[in-house]
């Protein structure tokens, strides 16, 4: 096993983060199941006072498992060169056969985690939490995909030899190789970049309407999916390619180094970022007609929009700049 100091605070946040939640999907499963608003029993005024320290500690720790995702490529990348023939966290994860999964968990523990957060402020902001049932089945959800992350990373952690030799990124992400990245790589450049800035385009517009009409939540939330996932696609296919001026180097994770100027966290945190927020105004559309929460509903959906907005606008304008003023012309 290799220990840094970012492997010891991803298994301890690790460790935490998973035992809180089972203590909270304890109680919430009997919230689920006792919950009565017009009840003034002893029992409700119990799960009354349980559900706000829950969800106040589920809210403090949950934000650790955000930021594990950033934490943990950046802990495999800094790791890489202990390793013969990786250059990157392309080849640290591929040490072994736990280190893509976990990084997948991660990435949907992410996604879930920011929901559960939109989900419990606006319930927290009804006096009748209108939404409890709701978000403890989500944290039910998630539970068991935290515990999973958990005992596959520590796996993967465990499991780590200096003596072995992985594939480098070059390798990885070619033409060549037998991975979903390949076809990824083969697949023309032109329609790849004009769907990622027509899907983002699309997004920004739905995003507007909804801005100025208060109607297609529904739209917004699932064009925000779908400028993520043509995005993790964009990035492999064009945009790494005029980071780094090589028309053969399609790896996602070099993006992160020091030489590149730490442009693959600006763009992953715009990503993600957008991605969370424009959901959530999506998710929080189903809730629109609660009388509780409908003022608040509307004035979240609202920051949500322009948070996601933001952050998609502000990577496409990243790219734009990338690609202009790059010395390497791939488009023409």
């Amino acid at each position: 096993m290799t220990l840094s100091p970012g492997i010891v605070a991803l298994l301890v946040s690790s460790l935490l983060v998973s035992m809180m939640l089972l203590i909270a999907a304890r109680e919430g499963a009997s919230i689920i199941r006792h919950w009565d608003i017009t009840s003034g029993s002893e029992l409700q005024l119990t799960l009354e006072r349980r559900t706000y320290l829950i969800s106040t500690i589920i809210s403090l720790f949950l934000p650790l498992q955000l930021f594990s995702l950033f934490l943990f490529i950046n802990t495999v990348d800094g790791i890489s060169h202990l390793f013969t023939g990786a250059m990157c966290a392309a080849g640290t994860l591929k040490v072994n056969r736990f280190g893509y999964p976990t990084l997948f968990l991660k990435m949907a523990t992410f996604m879930l985690a920011g929901i559960w957060l939109i989900l419990n402020h606006a319930d927290n902001e009804g006096r009748d939490y209108p939404l409890i049932r709701v978000k403890y089945w989500l944290l039910l959800l998630i539970v068991p995909i935290v515990l999973i992350e958990t005992v596959l990373q520590a796996s993967y952690f465990w499991r780590l030899r200096p003596d072995v030799i992985t594939s480098c990124c070059g390798a990885l992400f070619s033409k060549g190789s037998k991975t979903l990245a390949s076809g990824i790589v083969a697949a023309p450049v032109v329609p790849v970049a004009v769907a990622f800035f027509g899907v983002i385009a699309a997004a920004i517009a739905s995003g507007g309407l909804f801005l100025k009409t208060k109607r297609g939540a529904a739209s917004f939330g699932c064009m925000s999916g779908i400028t993520f996932i043509t995005a993790i696609i964009a990035v492999i296919s064009f945009i790494s390619v005029y980071v780094y001026e090589l028309p053969t180097h399609h790896c996602p994770f070099c993006l992160l180094h020091r030489e590149y100027h730490f442009i693959g966290y600006m763009l992953y945190a715009l990503f993600f970022s957008g991605t969370v927020a424009g959901v959530g105004v999506g998710v929080l559309g189903l809730f629109k007609e609660i009388a509780s929460i409908k003022t608040s509903v509307l004035r979240m959906q609202k920051k949500l929009t322009i948070i996601a907005l933001a952050s998609f606008a502000t990577a496409a304008v990243i790219v734009i700049w990338k690609m202009v003023f790059s010395t390497f012309r791939l488009l023409t």
